[in-house]
């Protein structure tokens, strides 16, 4: 049996984004074992050098003629803020604080803050669904943050987990600010300018932590490189070649599991205990997910029907 090259190409698409989520999923693992003995800002400097210098060296390869027009490079360095320097100053130094199942559930909340602030900033149309999808998001999340469903202000997992919550702001600003910049640029562009842009500025925050340098084991220079060379830049290759052959929906639906291989992870992995109730609040949000979805199927349907009918 012959496969057809579209369907070749489809197989490998989807292949391409099943790796990239487990290693997204993964990359919580490596985060927690990393930072035990590297400073959390320190650890994310790291990174980004070495997946900065790949990144420049790849983008030279296919886009030697690629530059930033002046005029946008205050929301390429913006974008470079909020998507490299802020997200993982808080995501490594929440991750240290909390459990790897807490920083996964949180992670949920991403798509639903993300379609609220374009209701709010891009005026899209906010229909019941999407309020529906909001509410119950925000119990799921609650549930998930609290875990015994009361806040603790004192407790240095409550502590983690609005660190991770603040990281998932600054991602979800990061694409809102990118909106207005993919029209114009290619993925590799802005990933490659935004990871040099972020990596200069967490140079002085890396800085405040120079007391707690240490030489750090080869196991977590390994952990390092993968956080580098397969998360920030193998990924980002698989993720793009699946854009291209899938449709947006279905790596939607592929993204959504990243956090369900976070908490798969930190409990096969790193023994991390996981409250009824804090599965509780994550299928929640995971439901909230599935009523977005449903909301623009039929948003899409209802437009398809308005062009046939014109038609």
């Amino acid at each position: 049996m012959k496969i057809n090259i579209k369907n070749r190409e489809y197989l490998l698409a989807n292949l391409a984004i099943a790796i990239a989520v487990i290693f997204w999923g993964v990359s919580f693992i490596s985060t927690k074992i990393a930072v035990a003995e590297v400073p959390p800002t320190t650890l994310a400097l790291v990174r980004f050098i070495i997946a900065s210098v790949a990144l420049g060296l790849l983008l030279k390869k296919v886009e030697p003629t690629s530059k930033v027009d002046k005029r946008d490079r205050p929301k390429m360095v913006l974008g470079g803020l909020l998507g490299i320097t802020f997200y993982f100053y808080f995501e490594n130094l929440g991750i240290k604080l909390t459990t790897v199942v807490n920083a996964s559930l949180i992670v949920t909340i991403v798509p639903l803050v993300a379609i609220l602030l374009d209701v709010l900033f891009f005026k899209s149309r906010l229909t019941t669904l999407k309020l529906l999808a909001a509410l119950i998001a925000i119990v799921g999340t609650y549930l998930s943050v609290t875990a015994n469903g009361q806040i603790d202000f004192s407790s240095t997992n409550f502590k983690g987990n609005l660190l991770m919550i603040c990281a998932m702001l600054c991602w979800v600003f990061y694409t809102l600010v990118n909106k207005s910049l993919q029209r114009k640029y290619s993925g590799i562009c802005m990933t490659t300018y935004q990871t040099i842009y972020g990596t200069l500025c967490l140079i002085p925050l890396s800085l405040l932590e120079y007391q707690e340098w240490r030489l750090f084991s080869l196991t977590t220079l390994g952990h390092i490189l993968f956080l580098a060379f397969c998360c920030s830049v193998g990924c980002y290759i698989l993720y793009m070649y699946a854009l291209k052959h899938l449709d947006v929906a279905i790596t939607t639906v592929y993204l959504n599991l990243v956090p369900v291989i976070g908490v798969v992870c930190g409990f096969l992995i790193l023994n991390e205990a996981v409250l009824p109730i804090q599965l509780i609040g994550g299928l929640l949000t995971f439901f909230a997910i599935i009523v977005v979805n449903m909301d623009g199927l039929v948003q899409r349907r209802q437009l398809s029907s308005t062009n046939v009918e014109k038609c």
